[in-house]
């Protein structure tokens, strides 16, 4: 879906239509006819069984003086049930006719609604539905957007699943419909229109939104739906990816706050690992899973000692927005607000944080 139109915007020019879905269990329309089917049968099984049971208590006008047959008796259910009935068969006894009023007429109350539960069901869903999207909204607040649902948007997710991100904080955007039903069928919000729309960003309610992460096939989709993003939301952490580095200013002036490049990522991973296999393995097993790259902040007994000599295996140190690798000489002493960037495997808690209040 990334290298076509699967990025969370439709064409130009074209009528964009947002909608809202959220996470809900499938029924086909076959299943729902047949299951329907099976209990308006079972009904009507059980009403013919009741009603032969006391035939003595009946009259058929057709067979005078004999008993009522079990045709009669399926005859008079089928007719009672789905309508008033026609006068040939009634009931003459004391038992008979109180069978009727206490099990028969139930009975045909719930194969009425059985019929009419195509109409019921539509209503019913519209109303749950609507009261569904309108709790969530009133709700939801601090999500991530993730705005396309193809190779990227799905590994983004996936990550933040594996990071401990809930389902329920997340919603996606994409133009593609069967993408969102996809991203529904996963368990999450999401919305169908055209990702550079004010209109669509705001059904998913990016002005309560912490973080909008931007995963589209297009560059100048991408600088786009950043720009719109931006003006909807000032305070948001924008992190978007670009195939070509020519167009990393561009989405960084339209408000992104990082911007990854993904064919020069690419081509020096490729770089890398064919000239130092060993660097290139690390770099993939970061990038497949196999290894993990985490932050803390450094305990209190780590303050004012280098970086190298923290718990864990430290690479990096964020200070003011400056990385700095570990052996940077500005790492020989770490502060109390600087970000420790640690490798390990998935999963493994970050050592060095049982000192931190």
């Amino acid at each position: 879906m990334d290298g076509s139109r699967g990025d969370g915007t439709g064409a130009r020019g074209q009528a964009s239509v947002s909608a809202i879905s959220l996470p809900s269990r499938m029924v086909t329309p076959l299943r729902a006819v047949g299951a329907r089917a099976l209990l308006a049968t079972a009904l009507l099984v059980v009403s013919t069984v009741i009603v032969y049971l006391g035939r003595d208590g009946y009259r058929d006008a057709a067979h005078p003086g004999q008993p009522l047959s079990l045709l009669g008796a399926a005859y008079y259910s089928a007719v009672t049930l789905s309508t008033t009935g026609y006068g040939d068969i009634v009931p003459v006894t004391n038992l008979a006719r109180l069978v009727n009023v206490l099990v028969i007429t139930p009975i045909r109350v719930v194969f009425l609604i059985v019929l009419i539960g195509t109409t019921l069901e539509v209503l019913t869903e519209r109303t749950r539905r609507g009261w569904r999207i309108a709790r969530w909204r009133s709700r939801v607040t601090n999500q991530t957007v993730v705005v396309g649902y193809g190779t990227k948007g799905r590994s983004v997710l996936n990550t933040l699943r594996d990071r401990g991100t809930a389902g329920d904080t997340v919603v996606v955007v994409d133009h593609d419909r069967q993408e969102v039903t996809a991203a529904n069928r996963a368990g999450l919000a999401a919305v169908a229109g055209d990702a550079a729309r004010r209109e669509v960003l705001q059904e998913a309610q990016i002005g309560r939104a912490s973080r909008v992460i931007v995963a589209v096939g297009r560059d100048d989709t991408a600088v786009l739906i950043t720009l719109t993003a931006r003006q909807l939301n000032r305070s948001a952490a924008i992190i978007a990816a670009v195939r070509e580095s020519e167009n990393e200013p561009l989405l960084r002036q339209s408000g992104a706050d990082q911007v990854i490049v993904s064919e020069n990522a690419a081509g020096r991973m490729l770089g890398i690992a064919a000239v130092e296999p060993g660097a290139g393995r690390v770099i993939a097993g970061l990038l497949g899973g196999g290894l993990d790259l985490a932050e803390r902040r450094p305990g209190a007994a780590e303050l004012g000692k280098p970086a190298r000599q923290a718990a864990g295996t430290v690479i990096a140190v964020l200070r003011g927005g400056t990385l700095l690798v570990a052996d940077d000489p500005r790492a020989d002493a770490l502060q109390d607000d600087d970000v420790l960037v640690t490798a390990g495997y998935p999963g493994r808690p970050a050592a060095g944080t049982a000192g931190r209040a």
